[in-house]
């Protein structure tokens, strides 16, 4: 009884909508004024970082790489970044290796099967399974993809299980939490570049790292992943050299040593390539306040 009291109220309401073509106008206009807004608001955001791109001085620099962010599938320009590393180094086995893959939609290596490498993904998450079975149907060895959770003890077991070769052309990592803790367990792998997310909040001249338990997730705060300077620690530990960031100060570009020499801004230190959290002017949203772990 109440079901169709309920479908006989919205038949009535529907009519009476219909009835009133001045409504539905107020409607329309309301919408139309919400949408121009976010417009607007958008077209705001990318002026003032258009803005600020053309104010750096250390853009100047033919050789600095944030200039050249394009976004297809990835947030924060690092599509065009990673197509201008390799243009500057050169394509070898085309192959890259992912772990933090989101949806499936959004990330640093998706355009990347569209022209033509190959690879392997890893999430805890799996959504991207709905995304790419479908779009690889004919086209599995394309992509290989995993579901797991990773950490620095399993990584580099997850990784041999997929027979990836020991050395390919990118690694990208984003796992929030735990970032630099799993590059650290692919020691024995030689990628001839990664990607890391970097925590931001933290001065270019600091290095500091979250606490590690390989438990721990990610709880929406800036108590997150490490700094761009312990990147570069271990990224030299492991014989990388630090090369560029994106321009919202999210991701780090590294490029194995062998390689970086003449192609890229120097230093290679995190004082001259850090980029500030400057993700609120397109996300409109920060990373909420919190202590942040002690060292041991």
């Amino acid at each position: 009884m109440i079901r169709k009291l309920q479908q006989a109220w919205k038949r009535a309401y529907h009519d009476f909508y219909r009835r009133l073509p001045g409504v539905r106008e107020s409607k329309a206009l309301q919408q139309e004024i919400t949408r121009i807004g976010g417009l607007l608001s958008n077209g705001l955001a990318y002026q003032t970082y258009e803005q600020l791109l053309a104010a750096d001085p250390r853009q100047a620099d033919p050789k600095r790489l944030s200039k050249y962010g394009v976004s297809v599938n990835s947030q924060n320009g690092e599509d065009g970044m990673i197509n201008e590393i390799f243009r500057r180094i050169g394509r070898e086995s085309r192959v890259f290796v992912e772990i933090g893959v989101g949806d499936g939609l959004e990330n640093n290596s998706a355009f990347l099967l569209a022209q033509g490498w190959r690879g392997y993904w890893i999430d805890g998450d799996g959504r991207f399974v709905d995304v790419v079975a479908p779009a690889l149907a004919g086209r599995e060895d394309r992509l290989q993809w995993r579901v797991r959770f990773v950490d620095r003890e399993n990584v580099g077991g997850i990784l041999a299980e997929m027979a990836v070769p020991q050395e390919f052309d990118l690694l990208s990592l984003d796992v929030d939490q735990n970032t630099l803790f799993v590059w650290e367990g692919l020691r024995t792998y030689r990628p001839r570049v990664v990607v890391v997310e970097y925590n931001a909040a933290i001065p270019s001249d600091v290095d500091w790292r979250v606490r590690y338990d390989k438990d721990r997730v990610w709880d929406g705060s800036q108590n997150y992943g490490a700094s761009l300077k312990a990147f570069e620690t271990l990224g030299a530990e492991l014989g990388y050299r630090l090369v560029g960031c994106d321009f919202n100060g999210v991701n780090a570009f590294f490029v194995r040593s062998d390689l970086a020499g003449g192609h890229f801004a120097e230093p290679f230190t995190a004082e001259n390539h850090y980029e500030p959290a400057r993700f609120l002017l397109l996300h409109r949203a920060s990373h909420r306040r919190a202590l942040l772990d002690l060292p041991d």
